[in-house]
């Protein structure tokens, strides 16, 4: 195999000061050491690299640089790409700009111009360029948010944020203000925000797979993380590197073939999660000894490393259960979404942009529901980011918490075996009376803090206007927007009676044929690890402490209120 050479952006822009624009490339001074695979999986690199001049017409062959000196590899500049740079590579990017990528092939020796990321090579310096960006904003932003933290407590730290009351305590502490999430805020009228951004300006300001398209997820983990809406490069770069961590264990895999096939499939998928654990970079940090300031990058390391391996995980359950074992590997020319709806075995376009959205739309709900919660809870003990996000699955599998969306499309079924497709809206109210007379709740509607109809919803029922108007099941769903609110006001139960994001998702989900709505809250747990896994990057940044509420009896709280009487 002939050497395979990779050149710093600097020496490259060095290089070629005389034919290219520098202000062109937007990878200057990100680099600044040139590397090599002398061979297979052996790297080295050479700061003193004599470069030959690459001509400006971009010919097809050029002189080749002369072999450089070998150097040791703990002189490599960064640990994270030393891992990316993988020996399959038969071309590798020498400069990039905004539009193409020039590359050196090793066979024949010659120069080649190459369209973005569908270069190998390409994708390799794009993952250089994301991993190195991402984390060192993080690194760079830290430090203030530190002291804005400090600065808050010194200044407002015994500010009171309202009474506490007894209904409060025996009612699922609904609108206390106890916890710190940065990563999103839910406003009961408005919605989510995600780092102050709407749904619908999500929608419009992150990056797409294509113009008018629905935003990657990528792009929303780029901007919950450092609060800034990334660039389209940035997210490819970000989608590269996630897919250059995918790599699952066989061990997860044998530890969910221990299962029984009918197990649940979040069993399966919080038994994977649990798997995965024996790599923990935070675990093994910590035995090691680290300090305080510091847990949050072995935090960073274990959160990217399960968001990328969990659509791995999810789809081998999925196919695991319902299509007989028969496996599909990933598609690294996808992004995160798309490659997921590739594995689970959904390759329309219009699944693959319905994927996109619902990963990114189901990401985050702010701190205070149940996952996000026991994530935050358990992560406070110092437990690593794949117990924590397995503790969350957990309480995401809850009928009341991210089960529900599993819950809606099974009651739709069952309307529809009873009334017929063609229902009349008279007997559409008769069967919602019926289900609320018997004690049961209509799936789908209601939210323990929104007072309005769940933006989630909105968005999803838009793009079924857009996709699949006439879809029979869509229909249904349209009806019951109608139908359902006004009965649940009459009810006089019920602070919100408009529809949350359950509602809508599992209609979608179906049409395309992913039918199987036992499996619904498995995509909901892959999609809420962006969320969870950035606070808890968070969480670890800002050092904030173990969380220990006070609890009390409930003898302790009739004396209480017999004093204060």
């Amino acid at each position: 195999m002939h050497p395979l050479q990779v050149i710093g952006a600097k020496l490259v822009v060095r290089a070629y000061e005389s034919d290219c624009n520098p202000r062109n490339n937007e990878m200057a001074g990100s680099l600044d050491q040139a590397n090599c695979f002398t061979r297979r999986g052996e790297k080295s690199i050479f700061p003193n690299w004599p470069l030959a001049r690459c001509p400006s017409s971009f010919s097809a062959s050029s002189t080749r640089p002369p072999p450089p000196p070998r150097v040791a590899l703990s002189q490599f500049p960064s640990s994270r790409f030393r891992r990316f740079l993988d020996p399959w590579c038969s071309s590798v990017v020498l400069r990039r700009s905004r539009s193409y990528a020039l590359v050196w092939h090793t066979n024949p020796h010659r120069w080649v111009q190459s369209d973005g990321c569908k270069s190998r090579a390409h994708q390799i310096l794009c993952i250089w360029l994301s991993s190195e960006d991402l984390h060192a904003q993080l690194k760079d932003m830290i430090p203030e948010q530190q002291e804005c933290l400090k600065k808050l407590k010194a200044e407002h730290g015994k500010v009171q944020l309202g009474n506490i009351t007894v209904d409060m305590v025996i009612s699922g502490m609904r609108g206390m203000t106890g916890l710190l999430w940065e990563t999103s805020l839910l406003d009961p009228d408005e919605g989510i925000r995600f780092r102050g951004l709407s749904i619908p300006e999500c929608q419009k300001l992150l990056p797409a797979a294509s113009p008018g398209g629905e935003p990657l997820p990528e792009g929303l983990l780029w901007l919950l993380l450092t609060g800034k809406v990334p660039n389209k490069e940035q997210v490819d770069g970000l989608s590269a590197e996630l897919q250059s961590r995918a790599k699952v264990p066989e061990h997860v895999f044998r530890a969910i073939d221990a299962l029984p096939v009918t197990a649940h499939p979040m069993t399966q998928f919080a038994n994977g999660v649990m798997a995965l654990q024996v790599e923990s970079e935070f675990q093994k940090a910590y035995e090691k000894g680290m300090p305080k300031t510091k847990f949050w990058e072995p935090t960073y390391e274990d959160s990217m490393n399960l968001i990328a391996r969990l659509p791995t995980v999810a789809s081998y359950v999925y196919r695991r259960i319902y299509k007989d074992g028969q496996i599909i590997p990933a598609d690294s020319s996808l992004d995160y979404a798309a490659n997921f709806s590739h594995m689970l075995g959904f390759d329309d376009p219009k699944m693959l942009e319905l994927m996109r959205l619902y990963v990114t739309i189901h990401s985050d709900h702010e701190g205070g529901n149940v996952s996000a919660h026991t994530a935050h809870l358990v992560g406070s003990a110092l437990s690593d980011p794949y117990l924590s996000f397995a503790a969350a699955l957990n309480g995401l599998a809850g009928p009341l918490h991210g089960l529900a969306n599993q819950e809606v499309l099974l009651w739709i079924e069952s309307l529809v075996r009873e009334c017929g497709e063609d229902i009349t809206t008279d007997q559409l109210k008769d069967y919602v009376w019926k289900t609320l007379k018997s004690g049961k709740v209509v799936p789908g509607y209601g939210h323990g803090v929104l007072r309005k109809t769940d933006p989630r919803y909105t968005c999803q029922r838009e793009f079924a206007l857009k996709h699949l108007p006439d879809d029979p099941f869509f229909k249904l769903v349209s009806k019951l927007y109608e139908v359902v609110p006004p009965i649940l006001t009459e009810l006089g139960k019920v602070k919100n009676p408009w529809p949350n994001v359950d509602a809508h998702s599992g209609v979608l989900l179906k049409h395309f044929g992913l039918s199987e709505a036992r499996y619904f809250t498995v995509l909901f747990g892959v999609s809420r690890s962006i969320g969870i896994g950035s606070q808890l990057i968070w969480d670890r940044a800002l050092g904030l402490p173990l969380e220990r509420p006070k609890s009390v009896t409930m003898d302790w709280l009739r004396t209480y209120c017999r004093k204060a009487a």
